[in-house]
């Protein structure tokens, strides 16, 4: 079972995630100061920190320039009510995988979690193979067949999500939320644009759209 620290010093707030995740099948830890979560990332073995900015003790920023100045590489979501430009950057620019907004909708936030537990078990293995189609992760080269395939950085990630969760349908707000972040406008029409580009580069019949519901990659059963 995944863990995850919630470093949260509101309580009602930081009970609401506890239960909230722990339904969803996590195994969750909430603990509410600076120090506290600094402690508990640094001595014990969780899969992600939903970090506050406004602990007491040592405020989140402080929290993540200590643990990346330990060499942990754990994931960070930020999950704050500071919505300026300056401080999402800074975030992101210490460290942070992902930053939400206070107020927040919990299926957006779920939806993260998994997108970011995902890509810390994605750094794991250095290849993903599906049918004819493989994805070298740590050079972000992919070829499908012999043939290599020249394609962009959003490109490589919408592929990889594809190909890292065959056989399921991916919603637009996976999509929106693993490779645009908090920058994804949500009445924006760049995933249907970009599974247009996927298309030519990969064949039009492996991607399938799944109406009302979003798109799920056709297996060949060569792989």
């Amino acid at each position: 079972m995944e863990r995850i620290l919630i470093a949260e010093d509101e309580e009602r707030l930081g009970a609401f995630l506890d239960d909230g995740l722990t339904a969803a099948g996590y195994a969750a830890t909430v603990v509410g100061d600076g120090p506290g979560a600094v402690a508990l990332a640094r001595d014990e073995d969780f899969d992600l920190l939903i970090l506050d900015l406004g602990l007491p003790g040592l405020d989140g920023m402080e929290v993540l320039r200590a643990l990346r100045a330990q060499g942990r590489r754990l994931p960070v979501l930020i999950l704050s009510a500071r919505d300026d430009s300056h401080t999402k950057v800074e975030g992101l620019e210490l460290g942070a995988n992902d930053y939400l907004t206070k107020p927040f909708g919990f299926d957006e936030l779920l939806a993260r979690v998994r997108v970011r537990l995902r890509d810390a078990a994605s750094a794991e293995r250095p290849r993903l193979v599906v049918d004819d189609v493989v994805l070298d992760l740590r050079d972000h080269r992919a070829t499908v067949g012999e043939r290599p395939l020249q394609l962009s950085a959003r490109e490589f990630t919408m592929l990889e999500v594809l190909l890292g969760n065959a056989g399921r349908v991916v919603t637009r707000e996976e999509f929106l939320s693993r490779v645009w972040g908090y920058q994804h406008d949500p009445g924006s029409n760049v995933v249907e644009v970009y599974i247009g580009y996927l298309r030519r580069k990969v064949g039009r019949q492996r991607i399938v759209t799944v109406r009302g519901m979003g798109y799920s990659w056709m297996r060949t059963g060569s792989g």
